[in-house]
């Protein structure tokens, strides 16, 4: 991938890459799957953008986190999602509604879409341009409260942090196989999704919380129960010691 980058994005390879690297905790998937991503619509983002490369390589990675916060947010499915943006990158608008933004799959329903974003943001959008349409629906995502997302989950939530650590495992391993690979870095990226930054955030600091509801659930369970249960078992000790002992001496 590093080297089909290169080549689409010559001088502005690095800022991909290291898009790329991040992308375990801003878009919950691995560097090679953001990579993968980004080479489907590259030459698409690029001719509409008049070759500029590094507005380009700004431009995906900001698709690539809507489309992540669009699943996380609005329940969608990332393959969906994925080849409506394709789509977009083609001139083709079939696949809009696969966002769940509330404009249909047709031209006009992009249309609408492009004006709703003009309307927020004083901007003019051009359909025939695949930048546009980016930059649009990124528009109307944060006005919906979308944008911001997974990486909001990757530090609050386990399901989140969880994501977020298979991602940097995988990073991981792929590193290990790489003889360029900044080891290093990748483990302290695996270790921050485990234990958190700055004491916030991660898989244990996200966990912690619902064990301690656990434990102080069971604990009222215990405290409820017990009082009513002892007595319970009082009485049958009780009323059956005598028969116990009973039959005890006879055997």
């Amino acid at each position: 991938f590093p080297e089909q980058i290169l080549r689409l994005f010559g001088d502005s390879a690095g800022k991909v890459i290291s898009d790329a690297s991040n992308a375990f905790k801003t878009a919950g998937m691995s560097a090679n799957d953001y990579m993968n991503t980004t080479i489907t619509r590259a030459a698409a983002m690029i001719n509409s953008l008049g070759g500029d490369t590094e507005k380009a390589a700004d431009m995906m990675n900001m698709s690539i986190t809507d489309m992540s916060d669009n699943v996380n947010k609005m329940g969608t499915n990332m393959q969906s999602v994925q080849d409506a943006y394709r789509g977009f990158s083609r001139g083709n608008f079939t696949m809009l509604d696969n966002l769940a933004l509330g404009f249909a799959g047709t031209k006009e329903g992009m249309q609408q879409l492009l004006d709703k974003a003009e309307e927020l943001s004083g901007v003019k959008f051009d359909i025939s341009s695949y930048s546009d349409i980016v930059q649009a629906i990124h528009t109307v995502q944060e006005e919906m409260g979308i944008t911001g997302t997974t990486a909001k989950e990757a530090s609050e939530t386990i399901a989140g942090s969880v994501g977020a650590m298979k991602s940097a495992w995988q990073n991981l391993v792929t590193g290990l196989a790489d003889g360029n690979a900044d080891i290093e870095g990748l483990v302290n990226n695996l270790i921050g999704t485990i234990v958190g930054e700055n004491g916030e955030g991660g898989v244990l600091n996200n966990i912690l919380p619902a064990l301690q509801r656990i434990l102080d659930s069971a604990m009222q369970l215990i405290t409820t129960a017990v009082p009513k249960i002892v007595p319970i078992v009082i009485d049958l000790i009780t009323s059956n010691l005598p028969d116990l002992v009973k039959a005890g001496m006879e055997i």
